[in-house]
């Protein structure tokens, strides 16, 4: 059973356009100058229960448009949308209990109280039990690391603690359905692992579904198999991130510690050269001979360490992201 499905889902604004100075206001309150704008141009997806799908694209793209409407904030311009088998715009209490939303640089606890008086609120608003709702707490404040923390009133806490106690209450009515709207915005390296530990767990044991919105391809690619591409409200790519890693990128890196000096030219036929400084080598090497050239480089120099790996992901999609921008302008390739 497909648990998100949109077809063709469109989202548009009516803007009015005002000029500046004097004039520009006098006509702007008499005859008022319309336009629409286009924030997602039908797309079309389904996400099985279960999934953990990465939803990518630039600034303005449309993500968070896409969002709003699957949980029921805004209400679509066209197209059909279901999420756990409701129409999201409905904002039927039954589906309410089944999806949460926690947005990155959005707060739901109350900032003067500790974050457990903001739990317990949250408790008795989706009608838990104490019991059952202490418990609750209990088995996501472990999984989180939580402890002493939630007893402190929420302005005292770091940002990662923060964090933290939003996914707890986020998740504090065992929602089916996940949407991340960075949900590791400004945190710092051992936050973020952390965070993205407990979700992979979190999706693991619950068999929860999530989609992410992320601008940390670390994110990304720690977590989501599956990723959606948007761009000008567009979707361009649906299917596996790893296949999409090898579709931008034909080869692979090899970088190479080499135990004697050589000049560049004595690598020729191996790869392009990226970067040859000392005993450091750095070569792209087309995926379908790396085998063959790996086992010769072997033999003809004497390697202290060797490391095959793809281009960093968040450049290919920069890459991929720029080259539809300029598309879109007409300029040459």
């Amino acid at each position: 059973m497909t648990i998100i499905q949109a077809r063709n889902l469109s989202k548009s604004y009516r803007i009015s356009e005002k000029q500046p100075g004097l004039a520009g206001s006098l006509r702007h309150l008499l005859r008022r100058v319309h336009r629409d704008v286009v924030a997602v141009d039908r797309i079309s997806f389904s996400i099985e229960p279960g999934e953990f799908v990465g939803f990518l694209g630039p600034n303005g793209a449309g993500k968070t448009t896409t969002l709003k409407m699957l949980t029921g904030l805004i209400h679509p311009s066209g197209g059909e949308l279901q999420v756990a088998g409701h129409q999201p715009w409905r904002r039927q209490a039954r589906f309410l209990r089944q999806i949460t939303l926690v947005m990155g640089n959005r707060q739901q606890l109350i900032w003067d109280l500790p974050a457990l008086d903001s739990l317990q609120v949250n408790a008795a608003v989706y009608g838990l039990e104490p019991i059952a709702a202490a418990r609750r707490i209990r088995e996501l404040a472990e999984m989180l690391e939580l402890g002493p923390e939630l007893q402190r009133p929420v302005r005292k806490l770091s940002l990662g603690q923060r964090m933290k106690a939003e996914l707890l209450a986020a998740l504090l009515h065992s929602p089916s359905v996940l949407f991340l709207d960075e949900p590791t915005l400004g945190l710092d390296v051992n936050a973020r692992v952390r965070v993205r530990d407990f979700l992979a767990d979190y999706n693991r044991q619950t068999g929860a579904t999530v989609l992410l919105t992320s601008h940390d391809m670390g994110d990304i690619t720690a977590l989501c198999p599956r990723v959606l591409l948007i761009h000008e409200g567009q979707l361009f790519h649906d299917g596996s991130l790893a296949l999409l890693t090898q579709r931008l990128a034909p080869c692979r890196q090899v970088r190479l510690e080499l135990a004697d000096l050589h000049p560049s030219e004595a690598f020729a036929g191996f790869g392009q050269i990226e970067e040859h400084h000392g005993h450091l080598l750095r070569l792209l090497v087309p995926r379908d001979q790396l085998t063959e050239r790996v086992a010769a480089l072997l033999e003809r120099f004497s390697v202290l360490d060797l490391e095959v790996g793809d281009p960093p992901i968040e450049d290919l999609i920069g890459v991929l992201f720029r080259s539809r921008e300029a598309a879109a302008r007409g300029d040459s390739p």
